[in-house]
């Protein structure tokens, strides 16, 4: 029996995801391990590296990219396209930190953008489904100033019925580019958990809150230091306790302010593995190289 060829093409498309995978990277950057990338090629692409179509994996890398853009559009596409068409063209990076992946709570935000405000971001594909978005924005809004759904422009009557207070941003294509488009603004939030707020940060970033609010540090120890500044943390008036919360997170080390001399296709890979810029050079030329198969 022959196999479906819609399916077959899904599995491509898959496949060709699969290359953007973090792990994959850091092993090409410290092993010079190309297999991830060498493994597609034999399978799916070799005659085009043959007929010189294709000559650097930098090449074959922007190929792939395009094939996702074109018939997958996954959540690498989705946090890669809000880079180019919105943080880099609207908010800028001169103030402002977006970290990839938040841990809030129970849920994990795909991306948390702070810059005079906190806004967390829940990305919705086509290929996701909707069952636990409701959790996911109840933990984020313990935290963040703003919510926002990111979601393809062809699924945005379904998420308008949800929270009226969720901003929404619709991935539409225009004239063979794609952009993302603020179609309705998120309501700011008033509430902020303070025992939410305590769990998502670091242990230095916890303590620079208590030492800046009260001018010094209690006595403490490893045991009991993380009770004695949750205690100090929970009688912070919320308004001084947002902005320090905040403050903490921004001086968090991202590849934010870099990614603007980045490849386009590369740029959320570059900020999920928070490479400086000494390291994307090194995988820039990497990348450069020939295919040798």
């Amino acid at each position: 029996m022959s196999s479906n060829p819609s399916n077959t093409e899904t599995n491509k498309m898959r496949s060709y995801s699969s290359v953007f995978s973090s792990t994959s990277f850091i092993k090409l950057i410290e092993n010079d391990d190309f297999t991830f990338i060498d493994s597609k090629i034999n399978r799916y692409d070799k005659s085009r590296v043959q007929s010189g179509n294709i000559v650097s994996y930098l090449d074959y890398i922007k190929f792939i990219y395009s094939e996702l853009s074109k018939q997958y559009n996954n959540e690498y596409f989705f946090k890669n396209t809000f880079i180019n068409s919105l943080l880099l063209k609207k908010y800028g990076v001169k103030n402002t930190i977006l970290i990839n992946e938040f841990r809030v709570g129970k849920s994990v935000a795909d991306l948390v953008l702070i810059n005079g405000e906190s806004q967390a971001f829940e990305i919705k594909t086509k290929l996701d489904s909707p069952k636990r978005l409701n959790g996911q924005i109840t933990d984020y809004s313990k935290v963040f100033k703003k919510c926002y759904i990111i979601t393809d422009e062809t699924l945005v009557d379904k998420y308008a019925h949800e929270d009226k207070s969720l901003g929404i941003i619709a991935l539409k294509k225009k004239a063979r580019i794609f952009q993302m488009e603020e179609i309705r603004p998120a309501e700011s939030n008033e509430k902020f958990d303070p025992n939410v707020a305590m769990r998502c940060l670091r242990t230095h970033e916890y303590k620079n809150i208590v030492k800046t609010y009260y001018k010094e540090l209690p006595e403490m120890n490893s045991f009991n230091m993380f009770n004695i500044c949750h205690e100090l943390i929970n009688d912070i008036p919320i308004d001084s306790l947002v902005t320090l919360f905040n403050t903490e997170i921004k001086k968090r080390k991202t590849a934010t302010t870099s990614l603007k001399g980045v490849n386009k296709e590369l740029r959320q890979l570059v900020l999920a593995l928070n490479l400086n810029n000494e390291n994307y050079k090194l995988l820039d030329s990497k990348l450069s190289s020939p295919i040798n198969l």
